[in-house]
């Protein structure tokens, strides 16, 4: 598929007609390098890119997914929502919608050449609790790790939770590593704890899923470099969960991270 066909599907949320990793010799640097095009088209037609998301971070859920690496892609203006702990967001353009609870970092500098987990703590400005809402264009899930990256790396949504500077509970990278490593979360659908989760599970914390994303994005021919202002979520803690209009969430997370609860139109 063309750029231009992905970008109508991503606003149209209908499913696609073929999966693009099907095509001879498309595989994931192909992908990234068609998903580079589709951001220029965003772009292009005034959407900004507001940072980045990581995906398959989380080891446990790989065999689920087939999917055995980390990916990443572009979170936008029209894609982001702030709130202080309760939000909304609409499920409106979504093709099969799931929900993933997240550790999402802001930038306040583009990390050194070559950073260490040290430069990576010392760009970072703050940390908060989130929500992604994913999506897949293929029936029932069912991808290869090309089609992922293909399809915007799979996001829909995110939603931003109550934002910590990240010096104000953590004074170097090894204690904010073990803080975001050892936290934990009860995802929620309405009050029924429905699965549980740790920092851990992404890459072994979510600062690494960082530092794991940079040294990727830095490799990809073409790819913009993380800026000040930027905002990427890490990855799920749980599994990916369907969703609906009408359902009230909760991510239940432990210190450093406060609740976060969403409702979906």
């Amino acid at each position: 598929m063309t750029p231009q066909t992905l970008l109508a599907h991503t606003d149209n949320g209908q499913p696609w007609p073929e999966a693009p990793g099907d095509a001879p010799g498309f595989d994931v640097p192909a992908a990234y390098q068609q998903a580079l095009q589709v951001r220029a088209l965003r772009i292009a037609r005034g959407e900004r890119p507001r940072g980045y998301k990581i995906g398959f971070t989380n080891r446990q859920i790989w065999p689920r997914y087939n999917v055995f690496a980390p990916i990443w892609g572009t979170v936008w203006h029209t894609t982001l929502t702030f709130c202080e702990g309760e939000g909304s967001l609409s499920l409106d353009a979504t093709c099969q919608p799931r929900l993933e609870p997240e550790a999402v970092f802001g930038m306040q500098a583009t990390p050194a050449p070559e950073a260490s987990l040290d430069d990576l703590f010392e760009a970072l400005d703050w940390v908060a609790p989130g929500f992604e809402v994913v999506q897949s264009h293929l029936p029932g899930w069912k991808f290869t790790a090309p089609d992922t990256v293909a399809d915007g790396s799979l996001h829909a949504r995110l939603l931003v939770g109550r934002r910590r500077p990240v010096r104000e509970i953590a004074t170097n990278a090894r204690e904010l590593d073990a803080l975001l490593a050892g936290a934990r979360v009860a995802l929620q659908k309405d009050a029924a704890v429905v699965e549980s989760g740790c920092g851990a599970n992404v890459l072994d914390s979510p600062l690494r899923a960082l530092h794991h994303f940079l040294c990727e994005l830095r490799q990809c021919p073409g790819a913009p470099d993380l800026l000040p202002g930027d905002v990427i979520t890490t990855g799920t803690w749980t599994d990916a969960w369907p969703v609906a209009p009408g359902e009230q969430w909760t991510a239940a997370f432990s210190t450093p991270l406060s609740d976060l609860r969403v409702r979906f139109d």
